[in-house]
């Protein structure tokens, strides 16, 4: 995928009856299907099932089996409710009959109310001082693991930039935190909210357990490390823009027994909070 045209048209389902749905996989760089994909893509059924008034809320999901990037992947939506105010669904993403992911999504007709955000950071570098993900391949491609190389080589709709590159010469343990900006390639004018919002979905998997990782990223790395999302929960605030880079936040409260747990916030530029993210992981060592 080369822009923000071919996202979509990953994302966008082909129905096959009144609430059943199927889509393709593309590769990010991994052996199996991208968890933000599917995420993304069950976000995608669900929306289509729903009164138009309402706009997705909150979302709570959980990851099964790895996916498979040969086989389509089937999308049941189950109805579960639609109130006054409420409308909720529940997704299960198949392969041959095989449950690969279930997603809970809750959605909101607009109200009024009472506001209040965490503010964005303000003393981190801005994107036009860092380089991308490509930039840092072109400087220390010699320097970086083989199977990381390939990952940042792969060709995506998102550009990444971040905050902080640790030196593959000389790994030390980071704080439990993570920064990275990011922007769609392509135009990306004119997109409805439920659009822009599986978008956001989907990119929110990406760059997920840096934060849990960090602590001990002096001989922790996703070299050494088996690594998967084991669940996913997202809360949407505001309507926004792809207009310009956006902030991905994180920092991680734990990682014991295998797992991390990372947590934090979607920011525009200019400081609006758009959606907040938590997310446990799989962190496990690879026997030698």
């Amino acid at each position: 995928m080369k822009n923000v045209t071919d996202l979509i048209a990953l994302l966008n389902l082909e129905q096959i009856d009144a609430n059943t749905y199927k889509g393709i996989s593309k590769t990010i760089g991994s052996p199996n299907v991208f968890g933000g994909q599917v995420l993304a893509q069950s976000l995608n059924a669900a929306n289509r099932t729903v009164p138009t008034d309402r706009i997705l809320h909150s979302l709570h999901s959980y990851f099964l089996e790895a996916g498979k990037l040969d086989i389509p992947i089937v999308f049941k939506v189950e109805i579960v409710r639609d109130g006054g105010s409420f409308s909720t669904r529940r997704v299960k993403a198949m392969q041959n009959e095989v449950t690969i992911f279930i997603l809970a999504a809750s959605f909101h007709k607009s109200e009024e109310g009472y506001e209040h955000q965490k503010a964005i950071e303000t003393n981190i570098k801005q994107p036009e001082e860092l380089i991308g993900w490509s930039e840092i391949v072109d400087q220390f491609g010699d320097f970086i693991p083989k199977d990381m190389k390939a990952f940042l080589n792969i060709e995506r709709p998102i550009e990444f930039k971040p905050t902080l590159i640790p030196n593959p010469l000389d790994p030390k343990d980071l704080p439990a935190e993570d920064t990275i900006w990011f922007k769609l390639k392509g135009d990306a004018s004119g997109l409805d909210l439920q659009t822009k919002q599986q978008i956001l979905t989907y990119i929110s998997d990406y760059n997920v357990l840096n934060a849990a990782i960090n602590p001990n990223a002096s001989k922790a790395n996703f070299g050494n490390l088996q690594t998967a999302s084991l669940d996913h929960s997202m809360w949407f605030f505001r309507d926004f823009d792809f207009d310009d880079w956006m902030l991905f936040s994180s920092e991680s409260p734990n990682s014991f027994g295998a797992r991390g747990l990372s947590k934090g916030n979607l920011f525009t530029r200019d400081g609006k909070l758009i959606a907040s993210f938590a997310q446990e992981g799989l962190i496990r060592p690879k026997k030698r």
